[in-house]
């Protein structure tokens, strides 16, 4: 059964950028849009409401822009519009639950270059069964696509290559519905896929030489050299079988396979800043109180300026 996508709006730039993603990847995906906006009953007014408008009122104006805008850039597409009373992250969960994603903004960089999520985004995304996509301020249809040549006209972009989506892939927990989510998400803008895996070594005993020396023989390596190469070599056959059976789900996607020693986070944020979507897993093991979204996906989610999917699974 095909669900429709759901974006979250709050009248900010960051979810109108929300939103017109969340459109476009309803047009990819052959579905329609709900644009949800949560409001709260407070005892007074919250501060941002007019004095002549009531909460209601203000809630409802602010998704009606949001439609409006979505309905102008792309008006083929079956849009409906959610107005619920309820506690924002209570509500964005329950527009999850029977959506083929949820979509939200983020604020943009922040003044220490980090992605500003915002305590719903985060709660959101630790919470939510289904995968979550956050698109960042002033993220616009263009970047997606590779940077467009001198002279081409902006009716011409959606022509231009797409950037390739990168998977952050732990070999330790593969996971079917992660793994296919990045391969669909490729396979639909008709692009590659950079499979990155970053694989703790063991770590080094003595300092690495700043010229290499002139090794002629595997036994001529350090002990701790040859363990990291073991261990680098290990992990590069492991992601080559974990990937085998996509690749042949997939013929049309090409598929680029990183295995890099470091910090997974750190990997992860290098390896996304030229691509046009990130995909990132998330384990619940089941859990509901108390969730949280882990280091990496946390840490992704600060620093990296293109979208970021986050797929849950067990």
């Amino acid at each position: 059964m095909i669900h429709d996508i759901a974006v979250g709006v709050d009248g900010s730039p960051a979810s109108l950028a929300a939103a017109l993603w969340a459109a476009q990847e309803a047009e990819r995906r052959g579905t329609g849009l709900s644009v949800v906006h949560a409001w709260y009953r407070h005892v007074r007014s919250a501060p941002y409401v007019p004095a002549d408008s009531t909460e209601h009122d203000w809630a409802e104006r602010t998704l009606q822009e949001a439609v409006r805008t979505v309905r102008a850039a792309h008006p083929g597409l079956r849009v409906t519009e959610r107005l619920v009373c309820d506690a924002p992250v209570t509500a964005l969960v329950a527009a999850a639950s029977d959506a083929e994603m949820l979509v939200l903004g983020s604020l943009g960089l922040g003044p220490a270059s980090g992605f500003v999520t915002g305590s719903v985004s985060q709660r959101v995304v630790a919470r939510s069964a289904r995968p979550v996509v956050l698109v960042r301020a002033g993220r616009g249809a263009a970047d997606e696509h590779l940077p467009a040549a001198d002279g081409l006209a902006p009716e011409e972009i959606p022509r231009t290559p797409y950037r390739e989506v990168v998977l952050g892939l732990n070999v330790e927990h593969p996971c079917d519905e992660l793994i296919a989510w990045a391969f669909d998400a490729a396979r639909r803008r008709g692009t590659g896929l950079r499979v990155v895996h970053a694989c703790r070594t063991p770590a080094r005993h003595t300092p690495v030489p700043s010229v290499p020396l002139p090794f002629t023989d595997v036994e001529d390596v350090p002990p701790e050299g040859q363990a990291r190469g073991q261990a680098l070599g290990d992990a590069e056959r492991t992601v080559t079988a974990v990937l085998r059976p996509w690749r042949e789900k997939y013929p049309a996607v090409p598929v680029t396979e990183t295995v890099t020693e470091g910090r997974a986070a750190v990997v992860l944020v290098h390896a996304a800043r030229d691509a046009g979507l990130l995909v990132v897993g998330r384990r619940t093991n089941g859990r509901r109180i108390g969730a949280h979204s882990g280091p990496v996906t946390h840490a992704v989610l600060h620093h990296v300026g293109c979208p970021v999917a986050v797929v849950p699974h067990d």
